[in-house]
C-alpha cells in the first residue's frame, strides 16, 4: 500500500492538486457559489449577535423591577427573531448551492464515462468492471460531500471561531480569545495527525470493500457458470476474504476512531473550562455580570460545540479525498490508441485494405502476427481462416485500431490506418463479434443501436435478414421483449443473429463476420450465410470462420497458421494446392459424414 502523503497542517499537497482539478467543475456557478459564501457570512454575523441579546435578557430579568418593564420581552423576542433567521439563511444558503453540486455531480459523471469510453480495450480487459463502478460512484458523492464540507462547515467554523475570538477579545478579555486560540490549535495538531495516521486504514478498507464488490459482480455475471460447476461455496470463499480484511481494516478504523474522539473532547472540555473558570473570577471580583458569565458561556458553546465536529468533519474530508483520488486516476490514464496530428476522416470509401509485412504481440513477449501481408480489394469477400490462436480476430481488432502494431503498415483505401480519424475509422467498420453481449434493453432497441436514428421499418428490415423473424413471433412481446442483462435471455445463435442485424442496420463500407455462425445449427447457418452473402454485395466483407463450408464461395481465401500467412487463393486453387487448407477442408468433410 503507498503511503498517504504528509500534510500541510490540514491539506496535503495531492489533496491541493485535487481541488484544482475539480475548480472547473464548480466555475459554472461561481456567482451562485460567492452569494451563498456571502449569506454565510450574515449568518455568522447573526450568530455572534445572540450572545449579547442573552446577556440583555439575563441583566433585564435580573433587575429588581423586571417583571414591569417590557424591554425583556422585547428583549427575548429578538432573540428568537435573529436565531430564527439564521436558521432561514441556512437553509436558502443550502437552496442556493444545492444547484452548484448537482451540476457538478452530473459534469463529473459525464466526464467520467465519455473518458472511459475513450480508454483503449486492453485498459478495459485488465480492470474489472465491478472496481471501476465503484470508484465512479465513490468519487462523484465525494465531490458534493466535499463542497459541502468545505463550505457549510469548515469555512463557517473558521468564520465562527474567528468571529468570537474578535468579539471577546474587543469586547471582554484578551485571555478569553487566547484560549479559544490555544484549544483550536492543540486540537486541529492532534486531529490531522491522528487522522493522517488512521488513513491507511480507511483506503484498505475501500480497496477490499472494491474487491469485494468486483467479486460479487463477477459470480452474478457468470452465474451459469457457478451453477454449471457447482462453485458457490467457492465464490462464497473469496468474497469473505475480502471481507475478513475490509472487516480488519474496519475494526482497526474503530478502536482508532475512539482514541481520536477521546483525545478531542479533552481539548475541547479544556477550553471550556478555561473561558468558564476565567469567567467566574471576574464575577466574583465583580467585573462581570451575570449576564457577561451568560453571554460567555454562549460564546463558549458557540466554539467549542462545533470545534468538537471538526474530527468527524476533517475524516469525512479526508475519506472524500481519498475516493475523489480514485477517480483523478481514471481521469489521468490516458489513452495509447489516439488520433495522430493531422489524421482525415475516411470520405468516399472505395473499400480496399493492405495489410504490409504486420507483425503484433499484446504483451511485447508472445508475437501474435508475424510478417503478415495481404491485400483486398473493394467489395471483395474474403475468408480469413486457421486453427485457434493463428491471429485471425486479432487481424480484425487491428483493423479497428483498438491495438497499435509493432511493425509494418495497414492502409484502407491506401491510406495507413494510424493516418485516419477513429471515429471515422470505426464507422466504417460493421463487427459481428464471435462472442456477442447485448443491452438490458428491448430486442427493438439492440437492433438499433446500429443506428439510433433508423426507422422502425428499417429496423424490421434488418431484423428479417438476420432470420430473426421467427424469434419476433414466438416472444412475448416481440420487437419490445427485454433481453435481460448481456442478452442472458436469448440463446447464443439468436444473440448473434441480433448482433447480424445490428451489424446490417449500420450499412458500413467493410463488414466484419468473427465466427458469426459458430452458435447456429446447420439449417440456421445456412439461412444466414445466406443472408451474409446478400448484404455483402457493395461492401468489402471479411469473414472469420471455423466451419470452411462457410467461405467456400468467397473471393479469396487467407490461411494463417502459427500468426503467419501460409496460403491464399481461392476455395478450388487451395484445394488443388493440396496443402493446409486441403487438410482442413478434408477433415472438417470426414467429422460430417
Amino acid at each position: 500500500m503507498k503511503p498517504y502523503p504528509r500534510s500541510n497542517f490540514f491539506l496535503s499537497a495531492k489533496d491541493w492538486q485535487t481541488l484544482r482539478l475539480l475548480t472547473p467543475f464548480f466555475a459554472e456557478y461561481r456567482y451562485r457559489i460567492l452569494l451563498a459564501l456571502g449569506i454565510l457570512v450574515t449568518v455568522t454575523a447573526a450568530t455572534l449577535v445572540l450572545p449579547f441579546l442573552l446577556k440583555d435578557i439575563v441583566d433585564q430579568l435580573s433587575h429588581e423591577n423586571a417583571q414591569l418593564l417590557a424591554v425583556p420581552l422585547a428583549l427575548v423576542a429578538a432573540y428568537v427573531f435573529v436565531r430564527f433567521v439564521g436558521v432561514a439563511l441556512r437553509e436558502l444558503t443550502l437552496a442556493v448551492y444545492g444547484t452548484v453540486t448537482v451540476r457538478a455531480m452530473r459534469r463529473v459523471s459525464l466526464t467520467l464515462l465519455s473518458h472511459l469510453h475513450q480508454l483503449d480495450l486492453e485498459y478495459h480487459l485488465s480492470r474489472r468492471t465491478g472496481a471501476i463502478s465503484r470508484d465512479m460512484d465513490r468519487g462523484v458523492s465525494a465531490i458534493a460531500a466535499l463542497l459541502r464540507i468545505l463550505t457549510f462547515q469548515i469555512l463557517n467554523m473558521f468564520l465562527g471561531v474567528g468571529g468570537v475570538s474578535l468579539v471577546l477579545f474587543t469586547s471582554y478579555h484578551w485571555l478569553y480569545a487566547a484560549i479559544i486560540l490555544i484549544a483550536t490549535i492543540f486540537y486541529a495538531t492532534y486531529t490531522v495527525k491522528v487522522t493522517d495516521w488512521r488513513t491507511p486504514f480507511i483506503r484498505e478498507s475501500n480497496e477490499a470493500n472494491s474487491r469485494a464488490n468486483t467479486r460479487a459482480i463477477d459470480s452474478l455475471i457468470n452465474f451459469e457458470t457457478v451453477k454449471y460447476f457447482g462453485n458457490e461455496q467457492l465464490e462464497n470463499q473469496l468474497y469473505d476474504e475480502d471481507l475478513i480484511i475490509w472487516e480488519s481494516a474496519r475494526r482497526r478504523n474503530r478502536y482508532s476512531l475512539a482514541g481520536l474522539n477521546a483525545g478531542q473532547s479533552f481539548f475541547v472540555h479544556a477550553g471550556m473550562f478555561g473561558m468558564m473558570l476565567f469567567a467566574t473570577r471576574q464575577v466574583l471580583e465583580g467585573q462581570l455580570t451575570i449576564g457577561d458569565f451568560v453571554a460567555i458561556n454562549a460564546f463558549a458553546i458557540q466554539v467549542f460545540m462545533p470545534l468538537n465536529q471538526l474530527g468527524g468533519i476533517y475524516r469525512e474530508m479526508k475519506r472524500c479525498f481519498t475516493d475523489v483520488e480514485q477517480m483523478f486516476t481514471i481521469l489521468n490514464t490516458q489513452p495509447t490508441i489516439q488520433n495522430n496530428p493531422g489524421s482525415k476522416p475516411l470520405n468516399n470509401i472505395s473499400g480496399s485494405i493492405n495489410f504490409n509485412a504486420v507483425n503484433f504481440s499484446y504483451d511485447g513477449k508472445r508475437e501474435i502476427l508475424n510478417n503478415v501481408s495481404f491485400s483486398i480489394l473493394p467489395r471483395q469477400k474474403v475468408a480469413l481462416i486457421g486453427p485457434s490462436g493463428s491471429g485471425k480476430s486479432t487481424i480484425a481488432k487491428l483493423l479497428f485500431r483498438f491495438y497499435d502494431i509493432d511493425a509494418g503498415n495497414i492502409e484502407i483505401d491506401g491510406i495507413a490506418i494510424n493516418d485516419i480519424d477513429l471515429d471515422s475509422l470505426r464507422k466504417a467498420f460493421g463487427n459481428v463479434p464471435q462472442d456477442t453481449t447485448l443491452f438490458n434493453a428491448s430486442l427493438f432497441d439492440n437492433i438499433r443501436y446500429g443506428d439510433i436514428n433508423a426507422g422502425v421499418d428499417q429496423v424490421r428490415q434488418a431484423a428479417s435478414l438476420a432470420k430473426l423473424d421467427n424469434l419476433i413471433s414466438r416472444l412475448p412481446d416481440g420487437m419490445e421483449t427485454v433481453v435481460g442483462e448481456r442478452g442472458l435471455k436469448l440463446s447464443g445463435g439468436e444473440k448473434q443473429r441480433v448482433a447480424i442485424a445490428r451489424a446490417i442496420l449500420k450499412r458500413p463500407a467493410f463488414l466484419v463476420f468473427d465466427e458469426a455462425t459458430s452458435s447456429l445449427d446447420s439449417v440456421s447457418e445456412s439461412a444466414i450465410m445466406q443472408a451474409i452473402d446478400d448484404v455483402s454485395e457493395g461492401h468489402t466483407t471479411i469473414i472469420i470462420a471455423h466451419r470452411l463450408s462457410t467461405i467456400a464461395n468467397a473471393d479469396k481465401i487467407i490461411v494463417l497458421v502459427d500468426g503467419q500467412v501460409v496460403e491464399t487463393g481461392t476455395h478450388r486453387y487451395l484445394i488443388e494446392l493440396n496443402g493446409v487448407y486441403r487438410e482442413l477442408w478434408d477433415t472438417q468433410q470426414e467429422q460430417t459424414t
